[in-house]
């Protein structure tokens, strides 16, 4: 997970995960953060295109077989708005928006295939927008936050999302040291969060 200011002076948000759980998983992920880190800074295209050339230099780089990840470019003054949420997603799962009004809504599009996945018919990653309200709040998080022993994945989403929406209004540590807090206990999987609140006016 990270999340830095490109060239461009865009605010870029990623969250990824590779297959595996021991020091050659971790070493991996460090070697493809490394790489994104520096396509994306360098690289003033759309998310797409970065993970595009991220899926490329994979092979040959690192000894990562597979990954997934998402990528998403913050668009807009920083303190004043308004703000365009453009991102790519290589497999993951989908980003988790919450509104000052109490909505909340998965950002499901622009999905593609995983990191290392075999080649498709050449087409480039899609990418997604969305305008961001004042006030909201964007999550995103690894699949150990949403998979829970003996369920399937929709339950994992439909309780992140439920409690998600009754921490909507608690300042951003404690909401993010409460959703983990609330993790139902047996799951096995690594835990990263990230989140993001826009300011209101």
């Amino acid at each position: 997970y990270d999340a830095f200011e490109r060239k461009d002076g865009t605010l870029a948000l990623v969250i990824g995960d590779v297959v595996g759980h021991d020091l050659t998983a971790a070493a991996g992920m460090a070697q493809l953060h490394g790489i994104l880190r520096s396509l994306a800074w360098d690289h003033t295209g759309p998310p797409g295109a970065v993970v595009d050339r991220l899926d490329d230099a994979m092979p040959a780089i690192t000894s990562v077989p597979m990954a997934t990840l998402v990528l998403a470019l913050l668009e807009g003054s920083p303190h004043t708005g308004p703000w365009t949420l453009r991102w790519t997603s290589a497999g993951h799962p989908p980003p988790l928006l919450l509104t000052s009004g109490g909505q909340a809504q998965y950002l499901e599009a622009g999905q593609g295939l995983l990191l290392g996945a075999p080649p498709g018919t050449g087409e480039s990653r899609p990418d997604a927008a969305v305008s961001l309200p004042p006030g909201s709040t964007l999550l995103l998080y690894t699949d150990g936050l949403i998979e829970i022993p003996g369920t399937d994945l929709d339950t994992g989403l439909a309780r992140l999302r439920r409690h998600a929406l009754a921490l909507a209004h608690e300042p951003l540590d404690t909401l993010c040291d409460q959703l983990l807090a609330r993790m139902p206990p047996g799951s096995t999987d690594d835990v990263a969060l990230l989140a993001l609140r826009l300011p209101t006016p």
